[in-house]
């Protein structure tokens, strides 16, 4: 039988500063989603595996900690040039294993840069506080890490979504285990490689590998401290439930159902672009995605142009794929179901097929207009290049319909009124909301996290609110002089 020569080496975990075996022979097959090629293999790790990342993890904590976090940021600074020297081979491998546009990648690892020069500015910003409290009495404030955490990160972004927490809780003091994705995993090495480059100590930072084994395993290990997740509402419910059972942090990001509304004196041409774009980046498979377009009154002028501008997106060209077959067979039934319910096709990605790649899972951009409410199209996560549109007479009905579901992770108005604006940034449920932007992301070090279903825990989990999840507050209160009156206070 013929051996199937693979792309990329067979992943391994990574203990220790080490590219480890796993003793286990469960292995799953990776394939790319740009042709549906075999290009890895990673290995389904258990229990055992994560117990040796964290014992190196809580071996590692002690001397990593004690390291003034002055000299823990030179690591980064490293790093952050080392990301920009392989910038092309970190895209190429986000690209390979998730479908993306070179573009998207690119812009993927560039963020990852951002968030690395927002973990270089700690040290300025957790600045401990000291204040005479009493005579002779001083109270202090200092940051202190948690010691071992966790990260596990989804498929969608393989590159920036580690780097959500690998920067900022490293250089806080702690030590990690990272679960990436088992869809995705190439782009971990990489990063684990390049940070060892930079001299980043043995141990600080762990990789294993695996499926909903080594998440539940990660939840229930006594020594793990705090775990970050970002995947599914489904999973990050029962993520924060059992790791919070278990006593530790967590903070769980879930799933998103955005509403663009878009009001009448809307510039059209602004609008139709920026709503294109944010219904089909990354394939739709992001969850800052607008995925539903909410019309107040008269605006069949923009979705004609809406359409004119989704027809310019190509798979194959300027569209990625979506990450599985039976993510493109999920996101065609879904279309298929909204049809069928009632809704116009306006332009259909059903079927699509790059020539060259013909085993590659595309889903071409689509836009279907009068949705209604009750369709599930207008209430699940679709997570594909699909823009459903819904149409209401007033400003007021649109926000119902947003406020009505369960996701709160963003929402956007396009208008040319600042009062409207402001009534939308007043009255939307969601925790980052967009005028005139169809994709409302923060940069740092403003922190990226949704509200209601869309993230469970407190704190978010990049920019300064990140600080809060991953250290615990020290006080200490000093007396030296005892000739100093006594009072109350002291």
């Amino acid at each position: 039988m013929e051996v199937q020569t693979l792309k990329y080496p067979a992943i391994r975990n990574y203990v220790a500063g080490q590219s480890v075996e796993d003793a286990s022979t469960a292995t799953m097959d990776v394939f790319s989603p740009l042709s549906g090629a075999l290009i890895s293999t990673v290995p389904l790790s258990g229990a055992a595996a994560l117990d040796a990342a964290v014992t190196a993890a809580k071996a590692a904590f002690p001397e990593w900690s004690a390291t003034p976090i002055k000299e823990r940021v030179q690591i980064f600074y490293r790093y952050k040039t080392l990301l920009e020297r392989d910038m092309k081979a970190l895209a190429d491998l986000v690209r390979e294993e998730n479908g993306k546009t070179f573009d998207e990648a690119r812009a993927e690892v560039e963020k990852a840069i951002e968030l690395t020069e927002f973990a270089c500015s700690m040290p300025q910003l957790i600045a401990g506080e000291v204040l005479e409290v009493s005579k002779g009495v001083e109270a202090r404030v200092e940051r202190k890490p948690l010691g071992v955490v966790a990260s596990i990160a989804p498929f969608n972004f393989p590159n920036m979504v580690p780097h959500w927490t690998i920067p900022n809780a490293i250089v806080l003091g702690n030590t990690m285990v990272l679960k990436p994705s088992e869809q995705v995993p190439l782009s971990a090495v990489k990063i684990a490689e390049l940070l060892k480059e930079a001299g980043l100590p043995a141990g600080v930072l762990n990789i294993v590998n695996g499926d909903k084994t080594i998440v539940e395993a990660i939840c229930d290990h006594p020594d793990i401290q705090a775990v970050s997740f970002v995947g599914s509402t489904k999973i990050a419910k029962v993520v924060y439930i059992r790791a919070t059972s278990n006593l530790k942090r967590c903070v769980a990001l879930g799933g998103a159902k955005n509403h663009l509304m878009v009001l009448p004196d809307a510039h059209p041409d602004m609008t139709a672009s920026n709503v294109a774009a944010s219904m089909s980046g990354c394939a739709g498979q992001r969850c800052m995605a607008g995925s539903t377009m909410v019309g107040v009154g008269a605006v069949d002028h923009i979705v004609a142009k809406l359409v004119e501008e989704a027809r310019k997106i190509i798979p194959g060209e300027n569209l990625g794929s979506v990450i599985s077959r039976e993510a493109k067979e999920r996101i065609e039934q879904h279309i298929a179901e909204a049809e069928a319910a009632g809704a116009k096709v306006l332009l259909d990605g059903r079927g699509a097929v790059v020539p060259g790649h013909e085993d590659g899972y595309y889903v071409g951009p689509t836009v279907i207009d009068y949705v209604t409410p009750d369709m599930r199209i207008a209430k699940e996560e679709v997570f594909g290049p699909v823009l459903a549109i819904m149409r209401t007479d007033t400003l007021d009905e649109a926000l119902a319909i947003e406020n009505a579901s369960n996701y709160g992770n963003a929402a956007a108005v396009f208008t040319q009124s600042g009062s409207h604006a402001r009534y939308v940034m007043d009255n939307a449920s969601a925790g980052m909301i967009g005028v005139n932007i169809g994709v409302p992301v923060p940069r740092e070090p403003f922190s990226f996290g949704g509200w209601n279903e869309s993230k469970f825990g407190a704190c978010d989990i990049t920019g300064k609110s990140s600080i809060e999840f991953w250290t615990q507050l020290k006080k200490t209160t000093v007396k030296w002089n005892p000739e100093s009156r006594v009072n109350w206070m002291s």
